[in-house]
């Protein structure tokens, strides 16, 4: 048996080395390293894929969520509502902006952001949402477009984790995760289900005037070279990633189904233990499966992942801290005990390996070590 990654990029990149290697020195000898061909034809594609007007490149998805936060001017002291219960850069933009997080709970079986926590925490000062797609499936929007509807809200989507799902409305519309809020943002981190070979991200909207502004925000705040109409940053995806993230796009419905296939096998194999709790799939979204993250009972989990590690089965707590009780963080008034769910399912979450090149013994090791443990 190969050995066990938590995501096998080498095995990915030797199924499409040569359309790789043929890109990138496309791009080597057009000498077009920024803003090049390949960024442009990248971001077509990525918003015919997605179904939305506007695909905008930047270097990294902590640099997306910044570009949108300001090219919707938002102020220092507005409230933006975040789940906990995520990686640091969703509250990181939103502190180094100088708003205010407020931080919401979720729910124990999706892990996402709960809609019923958001009403509870809207106040007069608050201009923004921020669902994150957490693990591979995305958030129930509908609740959350209609709070935004009624209370006049910006609904920014953090979907770093969750390209490719698809989200069902109540009257039967399907939209793909990202493309439903005001604007939404993604990482191309290389170990994500779109990961380009180093860093990058984008901003996805159907708003011709938010694209317009997030597209000067993106480059110093110009659309007129040396020309600039608003305060903005210096973030680019460069031409040899867009090139890249070209091949791995027009692969990832079938790296979806392949994620989604491990799934199945880890669900079948869980089946029934009693300490082993498979992920709840939301019956109005598809789930992508960036993370396969289990909800791990009764004391059980530390001991589980040790017991995998000495077995050549890497395993990963995300996450084991919650914002809300990082010390970067406790000046927003939160305190331990105000987020139960978040706060317990910090002790219960583990997540298994997850790529698109597990094969079936591989899947099998995993499983049958993770059964030796409570069988033992």
């Amino acid at each position: 048996m190969k050995p066990i990654q938590m995501v096998d990029l080498v095995g990915q990149y030797a199924k499409i080395k040569s359309e790789v290697d043929q890109a990138i020195q496309g791009v080597l000898n057009s000498a077009a390293f920024i803003n090049g061909p390949e960024v442009r034809s990248f971001e077509q594609e990525l918003a015919a894929y997605l179904g939305v007007k506007h695909a905008i490149g930047c270097a990294n998805g902590t640099d997306a969520l910044q570009i949108a936060m300001m090219a919707l001017d938002l102020q220092p002291g507005d409230e933006v509502i975040t789940p906990s219960f995520t990686f640091v850069a969703t509250v990181e933009v939103v502190a180094l902006l100088g708003l205010k997080p407020v931080f919401a709970e979720v729910l124990p079986g999706t892990f996402n952001m709960d809609p019923a926590d958001v009403a509870r925490k809207i106040t007069p000062r608050t201009k923004a949402i921020v669902p994150v797609h957490l693990f591979g499936q995305t958030a129930d929007m509908e609740p959350l477009m209609a709070l935004a509807r009624e209370k006049g809200l910006h609904v920014i989507e953090d979907n770093c984790q969750a390209v490719g799902s698809d989200y069902t409305f109540a009257d039967g519309t399907v939209r793909k995760a990202g493309t439903i809020g005001t604007v939404g943002t993604t990482s191309f981190f290389p170990s994500k289900n779109l990961g380009c070979y180093g860093d990058g991200g984008a901003i996805f909207t159907n708003d011709d005037a938010l694209a317009k502004r997030i597209r000067q925000v993106c480059n110093h705040g110009s659309e007129v070279r040396y020309y600039h109409d608003v305060v903005g940053v210096n973030s680019r995806l460069d031409s040899i990633q867009a090139a890249i993230l070209r091949i791995k796009l027009s692969n990832l419905d079938a790296y979806g189904k392949a994620r989604q296939d491990a799934a199945a096998f880890y669900d079948r194999a869980f089946a029934g233990m009693e300490h082993v709790h498979t992920p709840e799939r939301s019956p109005s979204s598809t789930h992508v499966f960036h993370q396969y993250t289990l909800r791990i009972t009764g004391g059980h989990r530390d001991a589980l992942r040790a017991h995998l590690e000495k077995n050549g089965v890497p395993a990963m707590i995300y996450y084991p801290v919650p914002l809300h009780l990082q010390k970067a963080y406790q000046a927003y008034g939160i305190r331990q005990g105000d987020l139960p769910v978040t706060e317990r399912l910090m002790h219960e979450v583990l997540s298994l390996p997850m790529s698109t090149e597990l094969d079936t013994e591989q899947l099998e090791h995993i499983a049958a070590t993770v059964r030796s443990y409570f069988n033992a």
